[in-house]
């Protein structure tokens, strides 16, 4: 939290630096104005034509001044997302909410593991990773998050964050200018209907003409304002007209080409910020080079060509004002951007989101880079392909460091567990514990452990299901279902299973037999994990394969009248048992 604390303070002088230079060139801007009137005035009285080269020289400062403003603007807004970026990490780190992003919209009830272990949502983990600031980005990180990576490709990932984690500025810079002008699914959507509309196309034969009749304007007109030629000033005005005409024949067209574009150029011109960090930052891993790869696309490097995008865009803009449309008689303006926007869109359309893919990833690298940053004590698995899954210590990593109790646990003399506990024991939260890490390790980040050696496999999980109204199906037709995913999974490939306290939604015998059936069915699919459950006689199924499954459990002691739970994992069954007790303590019964 310190390391925010300092780069916040840091920040913050910038800004003060910034502030103080933004209203000192607002001064000389104001300054350079007022001058200029004044000179204005004299010059048009008699005798003052010498004052052009100082109203000349007024007017080249002012613009000048103008574009030195816009820059601070634009530091200044940098720094102020710079500043409440790392004010809330700090708010963060302290426990005072979470002021990101939940991924609530990629909550899928059915999915192998996601819902069960609470990856989506209010106080998810997504929730708590989530450091992106595009929509790339944030939908990148969802998609990693449920996305198994090859042995080799895990390897490469934790090098591609080991690499980013210590770049800390260079992080939440490319976080920060995403933030200036947020994106969001609308612009997004209409960037890429943009992008894969089909072309505008204007005959050659309009911007020919166009261009020549924009040169007979500017000739004529110079020739009648300096000799009043009569036959100047009709020509200046017949070529007035035709550029109209021209740019009312194609303004259906540009008009089309602005429909739904509000504010899109503005965030292109992040992005090409953004890519432009990218494109400069120099890498050593082989994931974020290629990622670098992907960004150079002929002479011009990316984001080179989307803020050309973004400046073409922004054109555009003005063609429904009053002024720009009479400006265009003298200059085909639009017309000849409308043209090179086709242009663009032809030579640029099979690379747009290629570019803004590597947007995306980086974000989500970055993201787990932060994750990282913020527990230095976690480790990189080790990896295996021996079917070994061991760590020392794992815990929850969304349990406090002061709060969390971790275990130790081995799966290779036993491939299977079969965990009892009382209720609020920790059964289930240890079961996350090893899905989330499990997970973790197979997106190439870091775990909450102090150390690792996994075979990465499939997590499939069945602990957390609901009713389906809609599809009328009950609780326990849809455990019933998962159940049948999960066999069937297994028959494909191994898989790493968590199992809580099955069959919930039928009868004791039929429970207890039902769960001992699927333990079997577990042990002759070679499966590896764990299941949890309340019911003691399904313990002894162990006894049926002592190579293969093992009972562990988490006790419970009542001291002093009260609940006490370790959370330790220990072998053996669970003997202690609290509901009752809890009952009786609480007037229940």
């Amino acid at each position: 939290m310190e390391e925010y604390e300092e780069i916040f303070s840091r920040h913050t002088k910038v800004l003060e630096d910034l502030n103080k230079k933004y209203n000192l060139i607002s001064g000389v801007r104001l300054l350079f104005a007022l001058v200029f009137a004044i000179n204005l005035y004299f010059y048009t009285q008699p005798g003052n034509a010498f004052l052009i080269i100082p109203l000349i020289v007024l007017a080249v400062a002012f613009l000048l001044a103008v574009r030195v403003h816009q820059n601070v603007s634009w530091k200044k807004r940098l720094k102020k997302a710079l500043l409440q970026l790392n004010s809330d990490e700090i708010n963060y780190l302290k426990g005072n909410g979470i002021p990101y992003e939940n991924g609530s919209e990629f909550i899928n009830t059915k999915h192998s593991y996601s819902y069960d272990l609470d990856f989506f949502g209010e106080h998810s983990f997504f929730h708590n990773l989530n450091r992106t600031s595009t929509r790339m980005g944030k939908h990148q990180l969802a998609s990693s998050l449920l996305t198994f990576l090859s042995s080799e490709e895990i390897l490469k990932t934790q090098r591609a964050i080991q690499e980013l984690e210590p770049k800390i500025d260079w992080r939440q810079e490319v976080t920060a200018l995403g933030k200036i002008k947020p994106d969001s699914e609308e612009s997004y959507t209409a960037l890429k209907k943009w992008v894969f509309k089909t072309s505008n196309n204007i005959p050659k034969a309009i911007i020919t003409v166009s261009y020549i009749n924009s040169i007979l304007l500017l000739i004529s007109g110079l020739v009648y304002l300096n000799t009043s030629f009569e036959i100047a000033g009709n020509i200046t005005f017949l070529s007035f007209l035709i550029n109209m005409v021209l740019v009312g024949s194609q303004a259906k067209k540009i008009q089309a080409e602005i429909v739904d574009s509000s504010e899109v150029d503005k965030i292109l011109k992040q992005y090409s910020f953004i890519l432009e960090r990218i494109e400069e930052e120099p890498f050593e891993s082989s994931t974020l080079e290629d990622l670098k790869k992907e960004l150079q696309t002929g002479n011009q490097a990316a984001s080179g060509k989307i803020e050309q995008l973004s400046g073409l865009f922004a054109r555009m803009d003005h063609f429904q004002n009053l002024l720009a449309g009479i400006a265009n008689g003298f200059f085909p303006f639009h017309l000849l951007t409308l043209h090179s926007l086709v242009k663009w869109r032809k030579e640029n359309a099979n690379h747009v989101f290629k570019w803004l893919d590597v947007i995306g990833k980086v974000e989500a690298l970055s993201s787990l880079a932060n994750f990282a940053h913020n527990n230095p004590s976690y480790s990189y698995p080790s990896l295996n392909k021996n079917q070994e899954i061991s760590f020392r210590e794992i815990g929850h990593p969304l349990i406090e460091n002061k709060n969390r109790v971790n275990n130790d646990i081995t799966f290779n003399s036993h491939s299977f567990f079969i965990l009892t506990g009382s209720n609020m024991s920790g059964k289930s939260t240890f079961l996350r514990t090893l899905g989330i890490n499990m997970v973790l390790t197979a997106i190439g980040a870091p775990v909450c452990a102090t150390e690792a050696n996994v075979h990465p496999l499939p997590v499939l999980v069945s602990m957390r299901l609901s009713d389906s109204l809609n599809e009328n199906e009950s609780y326990f037709f849809a455990e019933v279902k998962r159940l049948k995913r999960i066999m069937k999974s297994l028959e494909n490939e191994k898989g790493f299973v968590l199992l809580d306290e099955i069959l919930r939604g039928t009868n004791s015998d039929d429970k207890r037999t039902g769960t001992i059936e699927v333990i079997r069915n577990m042990v002759e699919k070679k499966a590896i994990g764990i299941i949890a459950t309340h019911d003691l006689e399904v313990c002894k199924t162990a006894e049926e394969f002592p190579d293969i499954l093992e009972n562990q459990c988490f006790e419970v002691e009542i001291v002093d009248n009260e609940l006490v739970f370790d959370y330790t994992l220990r072998k053996g069954i669970c003997r202690n048992k609290s509901a009752t007790f809890l009952m009786e303590k609480m007037g229940v019964i």
